[in-house]
């Protein structure tokens, strides 16, 4: 079975761990996921003073019970400039979690990112509120 950290598209964005039936213990789960938000929270599209997780970008995360991340994300647009490089970039900071054994980053486009993907703390700093 997986773990799953996600964010919420409602008024707040959240990370949801999802530790029913898996063979990792609660806490190492809660720890390897804080550390892959943060991880993923060093990413930022260049174009956007964010980070790729407050703007929204990361759809889904699934953590198997070998230690396996598979993480869906998006861009705000899909021509961006760099859509070739940040998955790359999304793969190596995940990388730097220990715990993880691998990691598989997947690009999607449905649902299309929008503004109301974006955390408060995004929205302040982009003046969007």
């Amino acid at each position: 079975m997986n773990d799953t950290v996600s964010t919420d598209t409602d008024d707040e964005k959240s990370a949801v761990v999802s530790a029913s039936g898996s063979a990792l213990p609660p806490e190492e789960v809660e720890r390897i996921t804080a550390d892959l938000i943060g991880a993923l929270k060093t990413v930022y599209d260049p174009e956007i003073p964010v980070d790729i997780y407050e703007l929204g970008l990361i759809y889904r995360v699934d953590l198997d019970d070998d230690r396996k991340v598979t993480i869906d994300m998006t861009l705000t647009a899909p021509g961006c400039p760099v859509a070739g490089e940040m998955p790359g970039w999304v793969e190596n900071a995940a990388r730097t979690v220990e715990g993880i054994s691998d990691v598989e980053v997947h690009m999607v486009f449905d649902p299309p990112w929008g503004p109301d993907r974006m955390s408060e703390e995004a929205q302040v700093a982009l003046n969007w509120w």
